[in-house]
């Protein structure tokens, strides 16, 4: 189904028209309202009366993570706090969190796009949705909630971790849609495997799948784990939450943008310059219709591309690639780039190898190395027969030296460098428990200030 058809098919030339419209409007309205955009526009000689078509838009700067760092927690909001109903941020791993904040429009229009993502995923009303995705200030768990009452789907607010509940409600409830991480999807679907519950005594049908990148290798193996068909659905906290585009069930390539509300542009990474339909660069938004943070060309530092082919599902919005990483979880080695999707693609071409992997970043000198640990499957460590995958075992069990080698010459032959592949035992790596997985283990020394 589509949940709002009069605009998820519009016309491009009608949608155009729109856009330039709204954009017209959140100029003037940032310009207005908030002393830090005002300061550079004037600095860069724009007045908010020259931004009258998409075309104009390349003249305006930038907004970036650290403008919200520097103006933290309130400095770039456009309306007065006690009119912003609800606040999120991010998780603040690496210092204090970036702040964002919704009026009750706001959160109107957050639920009005995840229901739009819900539907493109196969949802329908009168589905249930068992929402794994935490609740907090992490924006996912709120955010399809919302949603899914907005859809008219009945909610099951799991949030994370906890497994064995998770399980036991899935069983118990029968419900048709998860919303999870996509790690997390891979946790729950091998949980059932070692419980003996089959894919097809499973009720979900669809799975909403969001807030870390992932592969088809991995999108497959939870399509078979829990019977269902998984779509990507994208969002990030400073643009709104979930929602800004999701995959549709009948194509699941390439991700529809809610574009009649978030401007997607996609730059060269060094020049900032436009780049044109199919190259990849970085994903930037521009918020068109927000109130409380209407954020103007903010760079994610998603790479990903953008198609306006037309798709099966009758949806004229246009289509984003897959994320293929974010420019600061790039890792440059020997001089190429490697984003840890391109690792699990490869790991999901040896058939010995479950999806678990970590990437272990270390130095020696002045150049990075990166050791993959990849776990066996549970068939292949029960037909080798040993305790422990030690190095010794490997080396003395040829299977397992097979194992190694071809994913170290596939590595090295798709990649275009070489890793150090070390093999690990099925449940010994990292698991998700709900959140996203970090799947690099950055041993490298700290720069000191």
């Amino acid at each position: 189904m589509i949940h709002d058809p009069g605009l998820e098919r519009l016309g491009r030339e009608s949608l155009r028209e729109l856009q330039e419209q709204r954009l017209s409007a959140i100029v003037r309205y940032v310009y207005e309202r908030i002393g830090p955009y005002r300061e550079r526009f004037d600095a860069a000689g724009v007045r908010p009366d020259q931004i009258r078509s998409l075309d104009d838009l390349r003249r305006l700067p930038f907004t970036r993570k650290s403008d919200l760092r520097d103006h933290y927690p309130f400095g770039l909001f456009a309306v007065p706090r006690e009119e912003v109903v609800r606040i999120h941020g991010s998780s603040g791993t690496t210092g204090k969190p970036t702040v964002v904040g919704y009026t009750r429009a706001d959160i109107e229009l957050f639920a009005e796009v995840c229901a739009r993502s819900l539907a493109l995923i196969g949802a329908e009303p009168g589905m249930m949705m068992h929402n794994a995705l935490g609740y907090g200030l992490f924006t996912g768990g709120l955010g399809f909630h919302y949603g899914a009452e907005r859809l008219g789907m009945t909610v099951v607010p799991a949030s994370g971790g906890m497994t064995e509940r998770q399980l036991l409600l899935i069983q118990d409830f029968r419900p048709d849609v998860l919303a999870c991480t996509p790690s997390y999807a891979l946790t729950l679907a091998q949980a059932f495997k070692q419980r003996g519950v089959a894919p097809e005594d499973i009720s979900l049908r669809f799975a909403a799948l969001g807030a870390e990148p992932w592969s088809n290798t991995m999108r497959a193996e939870i399509d078979r784990g829990l019977g269902v068909r998984s779509c990507n659905v994208y969002g990030l906290s400073e643009v709104i939450g979930p929602g800004v585009s999701s995959e549709c069930v009948e194509e699941r390539s390439g991700l529809h943008v809610h574009e009649d509300h978030f401007l997607p542009e996609v730059v060269d990474r060094d020049s900032g310059e436009p780049l044109a339909e199919g190259e990849v660069g970085v994903l930037v938004f521009t918020a068109l219709t927000k109130q409380a943070l209407p954020l103007m060309r903010y760079w994610t530092g998603d790479l990903s591309s953008l198609s306006s082919e037309p798709c099966s599902c009758g949806r004229t919005l246009i289509r984003m690639g897959a994320v293929r990483g974010r420019t600061d979880d790039m890792l440059i080695i020997r001089g190429v780039n490697v984003f840890p999707t391109q690792v699990e693609e490869v790991i999901g071409r040896v058939p010995e190898l479950s999806p678990h992997y970590q990437l272990v970043v270390s130095r020696d000198g002045t150049m990075d190395e990166v050791e993959v640990r990849s776990e066996v499957t549970e068939e292949l460590f029960r037909a080798v027969g040993v305790e422990l995958l030690s190095d010794e075992a490997i080396e003395a069990d040829h299977t397992l030296r097979d194992v190694r080698g071809h994913l170290g010459g596939l590595i090295k032959d798709t990649i275009g460098c070489s890793m150090k592949v070390s093999l690990a035992a099925p449940g010994s790596l990292p698991r998700s428990e709900g959140g996203k997985l970090p799947r690099v283990l950055d041993k490298r020394p700290r720069e000191r200030a």
